[in-house]
């Protein structure tokens, strides 16, 4: 595979443009097709009830469980390694057919063991028929890696769009013609099945799978050391379902589990997109001798500029938001989410920090960074559940700021980057968004409270965003500006300045 140099002359102009275009098709394109997947989710939210949603979670924890082990990161490995072949490649595939079609029986395998765990017989049901889903895997993996390391998404981003539209026309049809929860089971597996058929053409995957794995040490190492990393993200985020799965009805369960998925479609739907186009960006970066920390500072500061009015402002209006998109018969999780959505620009933070490690070879890091975040959730959900929901919702405030403190105590070190100076790019979103909550609080106060749930909405967002994008304007404009130069693709400083000379010799593995 040829090589590419990433030198100092690149990276404003070459290297920089070709970041932002990585981003403009899987962030762009990902906001489109979140946009079409709202639309479905909105009007299937109305057709269904809370109990759909409550079992649908139920059989979630285990389905998502097994798909964080489902090799995804042998594929990754490809993307971090120096050099790679067909071998290498039919290598990968092989572990990727091997891991989820063993992940595929022990569903089948467990699927009434959980239902008798839970005391609900119909999550058997749905969990034999969602193992279609790790069937899909290989052939998705494996393409995504494969263009990730060249830093194409724009095949990528149009398979997220065309499987985003049938996966939403499957839950749409199956939910109006009354098939309850099952227009929830078979939605993904048809995303999934359009999405694989598509990548796979579009990276040429004409390989056949190598059972043979001499030669394939560090490729396995690396995906099973971030495979260990998933197994412990899987109890951090699937523990509190997991353990309120017992004590919660089913209408209970459903409304923290819908309140959870709203306040995660930022960072669970957003987020994930930069990170895989930063991990192959910082991996270029890093085998080109250049620091991670100046890029990790501006990322952040940009990831915190969009979320951060996005959850303090959902957090603000939650009562009116939920009646109006969701229903009257949801507005019980207001208060969930209003309290979900305070602690989200945290995990924000602490999402986009994985790729600074991974991408460098210092995948213990992660993995030490997932083994406590396996900790502190469960321990804190084990805690919080006593209290119902709410008690949830406080646990997330705990186990939040905890983990992302031991996160940065352990990641700024290795990018050479300041504690001092992370904080001083958060600063602006958090001043402009206290400003914000100030303001609305405001208006809030002087509204009639008899007028509309849509027209206090209105108002609120409304005089929410004007008084964010004032502060900004008037104290930070320099951020300003920067965010909208990077937007228009201007090469006037759209990264930061090298820390360093590239060394000689030094080439990259990403094909222009």
């Amino acid at each position: 595979m040829p090589a590419s140099r990433v030198s100092d002359e690149e990276a404003p102009e070459g290297f920089g443009a070709r970041v932002r275009s990585a981003l403009a098709w899987r962030w762009g394109t990902q906001l489109i097709a979140q946009f079409i997947t709202w639309g479905s989710t909105i009007i299937v939210v109305r057709l269904l009830d809370p109990s759909d949603y409550g079992l649908f979670a139920m059989s979630q924890v285990f389905v998502t469980a097994l798909n964080f082990l489902n090799g995804w990161s042998f594929a990754s490995s490809l993307i971090q390694a120096d050099k790679v072949g067909d071998r290498e490649i039919g290598q990968v595939f092989a572990l990727l057919l091997l891991t989820n079609g063993m992940l595929a029986a022990a569903q089948l395998l467990f699927a009434p063991v959980v239902a008798g765990y839970y005391g609900q017989p119909a999550v058997a049901e749905l969990l034999r028929v969602q193992a279609l889903i790790f069937l899909t895997i290989p052939f998705t993996a494996l393409p995504t890696a494969l263009l990730a390391r060249r830093l194409e998404f724009r095949s990528q981003g149009i398979a997220n769009l065309i499987s985003a539209i049938f996966a939403s026309l499957t839950a749409l049809g199956l939910a109006w013609a009354g098939f309850g929860v099952w227009a929830l089971v078979y939605a993904p597996i048809a995303g999934f099945g359009v999405r694989g058929l598509i990548m796979s053409i579009a990276a040429r995957l004409w390989v056949r799978p190598v059972f043979n794995l001499k030669g394939a040490g560090r490729l396995i190492s690396f995906g099973g050391a971030l495979t260990l990393c998933q197994l412990f993200w899987i109890v951090q985020s699937q523990s509190d379902i997991f353990i309120a799965g017992r004590l919660f009805d089913t209408h209970q369960l459903g409304l923290y589990s819908e309140a959870l998925f709203l306040t995660l479609i930022v960072t669970g739907r957003f987020i994930p997109p930069l990170n895989e186009v930063a991990f192959p960006a910082y991996a270029e970066l890093h085998k080109s001798g250049r620091s991670l920390g100046p890029y990790f500072q501006k990322t952040v500061q940009s990831v915190l500029l969009v979320v951060s009015p996005i959850y303090i402002g959902l957090a603000l209006t939650a009562p009116e938001a939920i009646f109006v998109i969701f229903g009257p018969k949801w507005v019980e999780m207001a208060p969930i989410v209003s309290g979900l959505a305070v602690v989200m620009p945290l995990m924000a933070v602490q999402i986009i920090c994985s790729p600074t490690c991974t991408s460098t070879g210092k995948e213990r890091i992660y993995l030490a960074t997932s083994i406590a975040g396996a900790a502190i959730f469960a321990t804190s959900f084990y805690i919080g559940v006593q209290f119902g929901p709410q008690g949830l919702v406080h646990a997330w405030w705990i186990g939040a700021p905890l983990l992302l403190i031991f996160t940065l105590a352990l990641t700024l070190p290795q990018i050479n980057l300041s504690a001092g100076r992370l904080i001083g790019a958060a600063i602006p979103p958090a001043a402009a968004c206290a400003v914000m909550a100030i303001a609305v609080f405001g208006v809030r106060a002087l509204l009639p409270t008899d007028i509309p749930a849509a027209v206090t909405l209105v108002a609120l967002a409304g005089a929410g965003a004007a008084t964010y994008a004032g502060v900004l304007l008037l104290a930070w404009p320099e951020v300003v500006r920067s965010g909208i130069a990077m937007l228009r693709r201007r090469p006037t400083s759209p990264m930061p300045p090298a820390s360093g000379p590239v060394p000689v010799g030094q080439t990259s593995t990403i094909v222009d």
